[in-house]
């Protein structure tokens, strides 16, 4: 396992990129939901609590490809560039992935009720939201962000 695990650290592969990428994906997210909740029980809505808790979870992301991801492509533009293109292209991504999560809020809450947006369906809400944005993301990132 170690073995496969340096293997697709080292790739520089477009499928060892996606692993990696997927893999910040999932780490960010947590960031993400961790923030989201927490913003939600000291009172902010849970649609409010969605923009910050997404733009943390955004420059988490940015410094995990950077140096995990995309580190054996370098860009040789200054940090503040490429982290002003990083925003740019994780816009249109995010504006997907929060369009995914408020209809998935909306759906969840007409078939369980007003009490299902307080437990687990912002979590669920969030992850499909960052399947669509990821698969759109990856794309840009590579060819815009992180390219030669």
């Amino acid at each position: 396992m170690r073995k496969l695990l340096g293997r697709i650290h080292r790739s520089e592969s477009n499928r060892g990129m996606f692993i990696r990428f997927a893999g910040v994906g999932a780490t960010i997210s947590l960031i993400d939901i961790g923030l989201l909740y927490l913003l939600n029980t000291l009172g902010l809505n849970i649609y409010l609590a969605r923009i910050p808790s997404f733009f943390a979870a955004m420059t988490v992301g940015y410094i995990l490809n950077r140096y995990f991801t995309f580190h054996h492509l370098e860009t040789g533009r200054a940090l503040w560039h490429s982290l002003l293109r990083h925003y740019s292209v994780h816009a249109v991504g995010g504006v997907i992935n929060y369009a995914v999560f408020i209809a998935t809020l909306m759906i969840g809450q007409k078939l369980g009720g007003q009490a299902s947006a307080s437990g687990t369906l912002p979590f669920i809400a969030v992850w499909i939201g960052g399947v669509f944005g990821m698969c759109l993301n990856f794309f840009f990132s590579k060819k815009m962000v992180f390219d030669n």
